[in-house]
């Protein structure tokens, strides 16, 4: 099966939370909106199935997967349905709920940071809300952030698996997420993550781990990789990093 992922091309927002697990197991996969329109693909082709009727069950916004005749949509519910297909979730149904259960809580740390440099509405620009993101952002890196890193720190020490990982014994999708989840964190956040790392190191093990995972290091050397930016759910803005 070649899966299509549907996200927008320029930013890795929540599609890269899939990408790294689709990478991690050598999935086939198509990035959809970053294909040449004349190919009948690009962003016309992400736009085109996000209209009212060209999917049975549309998606609200993307990301979505097509595996065949299904199309999912919600990042967590599209790594519950790769993980048990490619090795990434536990065999039995408590760890499978458990790692979704942990995705959902990473889900809610990515909406948190989002909202740090749009706290009042989406659609306003950054600059028509400077003062609230900055009220806002400093409550996030000085309370949010060590509770959230402080419970994934406790999740690790306490797993009694061997081998450092989130759910079991062995690497997960919410694992890979949690790469993610501290790859963005220093990219938006760099003094407040250079302040928090030393009291979370198997969190920050874990990251490293996985950064130098051969499929995982290969995907991050190459241009599939897209940059981090200020368009994006990670962005670095000095005057919000406190």
């Amino acid at each position: 099966m070649i899966y299509e992922l549907y996200y927008w091309p320029t930013i890795q927002g929540r599609g890269e939370f899939v990408r790294l697990s689709l990478e991690e197991a050598a999935a086939d996969y198509v990035d959809v909106a970053r294909q040449p329109a004349r190919q009948g693909m690009g962003t016309p082709a992400l736009l085109r199935a996000l209209e009212d009727g060209a999917l049975a069950q549309p998606a609200f916004a993307p990301p979505f997967l097509k595996a065949g005749k299904l199309v999912i949509g919600q990042t967590a519910n599209i790594l519950q349905f790769l993980g048990p297909r490619h090795g990434l979730a536990p065999r039995a149904e408590a760890g499978r709920l458990w790692t979704h259960q942990l995705q959902l809580t990473i889900a809610d740390l990515v909406a948190e940071a989002h909202d740090t440099h749009h706290p009042i509405a989406s659609n306003l620009y950054y600059e028509e809300q400077k003062a609230a993101a900055r009220q806002r952002a400093a409550d996030f890196t000085r309370h949010r952030m060590p509770k959230y890193l402080g419970y994934f720190e406790q999740i690790l020490e306490r797993n009694p698996r061997r081998g450092g990982y989130l759910a079991g014994g062995r690497l997960s999708y919410a694992d890979l997420s949690l790469f993610q989840m501290v790859e963005g964190l220093r990219y938006a956040f760099p003094r407040a993550m250079a302040r928090l790392e030393s009291g979370h190191p198997r969190l920050i093990a874990l990251h490293d781990r996985i950064a130098a995972r051969p499929r995982i290091a290969a995907y991050l050397s190459s241009s599939r990789r897209l940059p981090f930016s200020e368009e994006g759910i990670f962005r670095h803005y000095p005057e919000l990093d406190t």
